[in-house]
């Protein structure tokens, strides 16, 4: 996971908890996971406009 091994996420996570304190944490967890979600939708619907013929293509 990008080089990141358990010593380093946890040292993240308390840095994280120090700078926004317990109360923010899962608030920015959330808005976090909601703009992964939305980019990977994005990307999935990417080739799809961008060559929509070859998507008909496959679909036959």
């Amino acid at each position: 996971m990008f080089g990141f091994g358990m010593p380093e996420l946890i040292l993240i996570l308390v840095i994280m908890l120090v700078v926004f304190g317990p109360g923010k944490l899962p608030q920015l967890g959330s808005a976090l996971g909601g703009a992964i979600r939305s980019f990977k939708k994005a990307a999935e619907e990417e080739p799809k406009l961008i060559n929509p013929k070859e998507e008909e293509k496959k679909d036959q």
